[in-house]
């Protein structure tokens, strides 16, 4: 909304000319392009979407007393522009008469142009009571000076409108947005054991949903109080900014217990394959504590004369353990699984390596066997290649350790010995057979 510049010769200044036709005429064309910009910013005010929104909402303190207050300046305003458009009206009325207007015709539209002739009720004089002061039945105003009360009214009125939508366009929608982010990881990180009372992201998650919920009905309730004003000194309506600080808070607040719960996800999923590891440890264990108990089973019922060592079962303990650990796993009890689980890797380790040394003791006896009939059979493998195979001695003594090596129970020592005899016999009868200058390898 502009103001009217000033008009040459108007009254008040007796000095001055009266002015002539041309300078009425373009005076009256200023105004009239100033009525039709006051217009169209009444009905732009009139139908902007912030002030629909105010109008239909149930506000609550900072913004509930100015809009009270921009609502009656509302009103004034339409009763200026009133007053304006009649005066404006009155005076293309009186320079419609003649096309050649007289001196008294020139001087009267100079008053109604630049004089104080449009009168206006007390309460649109003062603004719809907006100003302090005793109170008027009306009060004159030039033009000019109605103009210049109608832009005030104006901007302190749009900047209310345009203040509050600001707002709403800016933080109610985000809040949403946020909420919504919110309820997400508050799933995840139910699933991951971070809940109220028992993790402190789980309460900072119920904190954080408690503010945004208070934030955004104060933000809907009252825009204007999350309205920070230009600090740069401008007039102009809606010069200024959302506060967001209490959402940018909640933002940052959320984002720490993402990044907690993420973390926590990763401890799960690393106690997963942790616990799986376990798991294929101890049940390798476990066969093969169980495959030792069965050569246990074997050597005894093959071997004679043998010392046979005991074979344990599973270790309870530490089957126990790693129940209580899947127990922590399923209570999401992380701060006792992470310990637990180190515990239980070194000792499955453990466990591992004690039924394999068991596997290995118990069927020690049946791998001397293996070698004592491997040695047996090479023995007579190359006392054949040098022909001597029918030797009377040597098949005897070979038929005396084959009977003990492949007869159940086998007497070890006895085998051995009898293998031993077998290879001297050998070695004797193998010796004269060497050509002159080679040695046996």
């Amino acid at each position: 909304m502009g103001v009217p510049g000033p008009f040459p010769g108007s009254p008040g200044r007796p000095d001055a000319p009266v002015p002539d036709r041309e300078e009425v005429d373009r005076a009256l064309a200023r105004l009239g392009a100033e009525y039709e910009a006051i217009e169209t910013s009444l009905l732009a005010l009139q139908d902007h979407a912030g002030r629909r929104l105010l109008e239909g909402a149930d506000l609550a303190g900072t913004t509930k007393e100015r809009w009270a207050a921009a609502e009656r300046s509302i009103t004034v305003l339409w009763s200026l522009f009133d007053a304006y458009t009649a005066a404006l009206e009155e005076a293309r009325e009186l320079r419609a008469r003649r096309r050649w207007p007289s001196p008294e015709d020139l001087a009267e539209l100079t008053e109604l142009l630049h004089g104080d002739g449009v009168t206006v009720p007390g309460a649109a004089a003062a603004g719809g009571g907006a100003e302090s002061g005793p109170a008027r039945l009306s009060e004159r105003f030039s033009l000019e000076g109605l103009v210049e009360r109608m832009n005030g009214l104006y901007a302190r009125s749009l900047d209310v409108i345009v203040a509050a939508d600001a707002v709403w366009l800016a933080l109610p929608a985000r809040i949403d947005l946020l909420s919504a982010e919110l309820q997400r990881t508050r799933s995840l990180a139910h699933s991951v054991g971070v809940r109220p009372g028992e993790h402190p992201a789980g309460d900072d998650l119920e904190r954080i949903t408690d503010e945004l919920v208070r934030l955004r009905a104060q933000v809907i309730a009252d825009p204007l109080a999350f309205w920070v004003s230009s600090s740069t000194g401008s007039s102009a309506p809606g010069g200024g900014r959302a506060d967001t600080a209490r959402y940018d808070r909640a933002a940052r607040a959320l984002e720490d217990i993402r990044r907690e719960v993420a973390a926590v996800l990763d401890v799960r999923q690393d106690a997963e394959r942790r616990l799986m590891q376990l798991r294929d440890v101890l049940s390798r264990a476990d066969r093969t504590l169980t495959e030792a108990r069965q050569a246990r089973g074997e050597v005894l019922a093959k071997i004679a004369a043998s010392e046979v060592p005991a074979v344990s079962g599973p270790s309870t303990a530490l089957h126990e353990q790693l129940a209580a650990a899947a127990d922590y796993r399923r209570r999401s009890q992380w701060h006792r699984l992470s310990p637990l689980l180190d515990s239980l890797e070194e000792r499955a380790e453990d466990e591992l390596h004690r039924a394999r040394e068991s596997l290995t003791a118990v069927t020690a006896p049946l791998a001397v066997r293996a070698e004592l009939r491997g040695r047996l059979d090479a023995y007579k493998a190359k006392v054949g290649r040098h022909g001597m195979a029918g030797d009377p001695l040597l098949t005897e003594r070979y038929d005396v350790a084959r009977r003990m090596l492949w007869s159940a129970p086998c007497d070890l020592r006895a085998a051995g010995q009898a293998v031993w005899r077998y290879q001297q016999a050998a070695a004797e009868a193998l010796v004269p057979q060497q050509p002159e200058g080679r040695g046996e390898s």
